[in-house]
């Protein structure tokens, strides 16, 4: 009974090692997916806030507001456009809602992948093609992922101190 038992033992032993040995194979290597990927593309407006940020500082009620019945703000749709290999090019805004920053220009991410430290990554605007000449930033408040809804924060600020800010939430208008 010994002998079988060995045999067997050595026999299990024998196909462990080759099964170990054997190299996994993981596949072709793709690249991450950027951030450009989940904020490309046309977004219509779901709702628009309004937000005091000196009465929210100072605890002063209401501090925000919907603008979303007013203005014709609903009609507003922005596109941000990639190339083939997802880097950004143009964007261009539609409707009639007022102009809160350029309808049209070019656009960058500060940062192409989710910042470590959790801070929120901020879309910048150009009026030129070279992306020197910035004429406004939207911070990306919400990213889209699971699903396609993305929220933008435009902020207006005199000597650094913020005043007043806008909360743009959109949904995904291609799906």
């Amino acid at each position: 009974m010994n002998n079988k038992l060995l045999i067997a033992l050595l026999c299990l032993t024998g196909a462990y090692a080759v099964v170990a040995c054997k190299k996994m194979e993981d596949g072709p290597f793709v690249e991450p997916i950027s951030l450009y990927e989940k904020v490309k593309g046309s977004w219509q407006l779901t709702n628009l806030l309004q937000v005091d940020e000196t009465a929210k500082i100072a605890g002063i009620k209401p501090d925000e507001i919907s603008l979303l019945g007013q203005f014709d703000v609903a009609s507003f749709h922005i596109t941000l456009d990639t190339d083939a290999d997802n880097q950004p090019t143009a964007y261009q805004v539609t409707g009639t809602a007022p102009e809160l920053f350029p309808n049209s220009g070019f656009w960058d991410l500060d940062t192409a992948f989710p910042n470590a430290d959790g801070s929120a990554p901020t879309i910048n605007l150009y009026s030129d093609a070279a992306k020197t000449a910035l004429v406004g930033q939207l911070t990306v408040v919400a990213i889209p992922g699971a699903t396609p809804e993305m929220e933008l924060k435009l902020t207006r600020s005199t000597a650094g101190t913020p005043f007043v800010s806008y909360h743009y939430k959109l949904s995904n208008a291609n799906q």
